[in-house]
């Protein structure tokens, strides 16, 4: 049996009230916790004079209490976005640029003393975090391009000194897999005429390991080799429609199916820090559904399942793999975060990401249609509370377009139910998470078949009675923001407004304007919207030269 502590009670404004656009918009009041690979420290993100730090507190499972809670860092510009443990357990990395110039260094800052060090200070060098591992706790491995701007080669850092050792030239590589020793064993290496090979390292030469076709380029992923180094764990499509997970054994190359689904790709997967085995494998179908690998993780999860309704998430272990930090995510509640005691079985409420927001929120239904030619597509509707018919509705277009809408709290589609909208979401053909051929489909159909899935949508929603014909808007960033102003410039009939946020309005400018450090992957862009050579091809899918008059 699964014991809980009490949730507080959070105190809201009044229901019919708006939200204020800040409760929304602005910076969550706690983000992104996890425990130190030692067990002995909490840290998360939260503001500090209005900045997003880093906080850290002592872990102590028996009380939910903040006692010795306080900021590490004193950002006072941008704020830090993401960070993990450095394996000592003593200091915390975080990555950040410069006044957005995309050049991330590599920060570290002591628990104990709240000193910063910049651990890669570089201009105009971009620093990546490769990999570390729970038993070594001295050093972790990096990649900055700093002698060619277009590949990045790996080197060993010393955490408490600072002390830099390449330890790869890159040939050519996209990627690296290091080992549970920190050398780096598997790499990926783009095809020029686009797919994508996975090596390995047998004595000092690389061997192909997997080598896959252009479709199945966003769905393979290596995860990491197991703990004698004679197998690598793989997310892959290869060989079916989506992405599996599985075991490629180094010597025979013989696989062995670890997690499938026929429609939906394998989302992510958690593994023992020190085991390297497989805990968990997470399927993103219209919720996140979480599968334990092993009785004993499958007991863990019945207990969890018991706390909240949530899409559970283990988002955070220790070295012992015998606390957990888990989230429950919502899409119309805020995210709720505990301490879980495997051995006790007790879960300790920490906080809300947003609790100004708990009780508040309007709901969201995920939805489906068939396209015009008979593609099923999948979306989520967020409803003003109470009201489902003949509404006001703004078609909200994600960005990538190798990504998707998942069921969880966006703010923007809640901004726009509470002021009386249905807010649309599309996951168009191109989108990512339900296989290989449906991604494919979108391949060359910017501004064509995927425009067409959303203009589908909103014909679905009128026939439906939820949205009113004469009231619609389209609105979206980057990928989103082209499909805004390709709505405008294509069905200006359907659409009353577009807001296009950093939106390319020409493909052919696009194309061109690539960063050095996409260079290697380029022909995987190229199949995606179409080559720089076909002009007028391009020029047909750009809203810039199709603008009403």
């Amino acid at each position: 049996m699964t014991s809980t502590t009490q949730r507080p009670q959070v105190s809201a404004r009044k229901a019919d009230s708006l939200i204020p656009r800040d409760d929304l918009f602005g910076n969550p009041e706690r983000a992104t916790p996890s425990i130190s690979p030692d067990g002995r420290w909490l840290a998360w993100l939260a503001p500090d004079d209005g900045v997003l730090n880093l906080w850290v507190r002592p872990l102590n499972t028996d009380t939910d209490t903040d006692d010795g809670a306080r900021p590490v860092t004193t950002d006072r510009d941008r704020g830090i976005q993401q960070y993990e443990w450095a394996p000592d357990s003593d200091h915390l990395l975080y990555l950040r640029d410069e006044d957005g110039d995309e050049n991330t260094h590599l920060y570290a800052v002591s628990v104990h003393t709240g000193d910063v060090r910049d651990l890669t200070p570089f201009d105009g060098v971009m620093a990546l975090l490769v990999g570390q591992d729970a038993q070594i706790t001295d050093r972790v491995l990096i990649a900055l391009n700093k002698n060619r701007p277009e590949l990045f080669d790996v080197y060993e850092l010393d955490v408490a000194t600072g002390e830099l050792n390449q330890v790869l030239e890159n040939p050519g590589f996209v990627g690296f897999v290091a080992d549970s020793e920190l050398h780096v064993r598997g790499a990926l290496a783009p095809k020029p005429e686009g797919g994508l090979t996975i090596l390995v390292l047998r004595g000092e030469q690389w061997c192909h390991l997997l080598t896959v076709d252009q479709p199945d380029v966003l769905s393979t992923e290596p995860v990491g080799f197991d703990r004698d180094s004679r197998r690598l764990l793989v997310k892959t499509s290869a060989g079916a429609n989506a992405a599996r997970l599985l075991w490629i054994d180094l010597d025979t190359g013989e696989q062995d199916i670890i997690a499938e689904d026929p429609v939906y790709d394998v989302h992510s997967v958690w593994t023992d820090p020190t085991t390297k085995q497989p805990l968990t494998v997470s399927i993103q179908r219209e919720r996140l559904d979480t599968h334990a690998m092993s009785p004993e993780i499958r007991y863990d999860l019945d207990r969890l399942a018991a706390i909240d309704d949530g899409d559970l998430q283990v988002v955070s272990a220790n070295r012992a793999n015998s606390t957990w930090i888990v989230s429950y995510i919502h899409a119309d509640d805020p995210t709720a975060t505990y301490i879980y005691d495997r051995a006790t079985g007790e879960a300790t409420f920490l906080f809300h990401n947003r609790p100004r927001l708990a009780g508040r929120l309007s709901p969201v239904e995920p939805f489906s249609f068939p396209a015009r030619d008979g593609l099923d597509i999948h979306g989520y509707l967020t409803f003003p509370k109470g009201r489902t018919e003949n509404l006001p509705t703004v078609l909200l277009v994600h960005g990538g377009p190798p990504m998707r809408d998942t069921w969880e709290l966006d703010p923007q589609a809640q901004w726009l139910a509470d002021r009386g909208y249905l807010c649309i979401q599309v996951n168009f053909r191109g989108s990512t998470g339900y296989g290989k051929s449906f991604t494919a489909a979108g391949n060359r159909e910017w501004g064509g078949k995927m425009q067409d899935d959303l203009v589908d949508a909103v014909e679905w929603a009128v026939q439906a009675g939820h949205a009113d014909p004469d009231k619609v808007a389209i609105y979206g960033g980057s990928y989103g923001g082209y499909a805004a102003l390709a709505g405008a410039a294509f069905t200006p009939d359907l659409f009353r407004c577009a807001i296009a946020l950093c939106a390319p309005s020409n493909l052919q400018t696009l194309l061109a304007s690539m960063p050095p450090h996409w260079g290697p992957m380029a022909a995987e862009f190229y199949a995606s919207v179409g080559h720089p050579s076909e002009t007028e091809f391009l020029r047909s899918r750009s809203p810039l030269f199709h603008a009403p008059t």
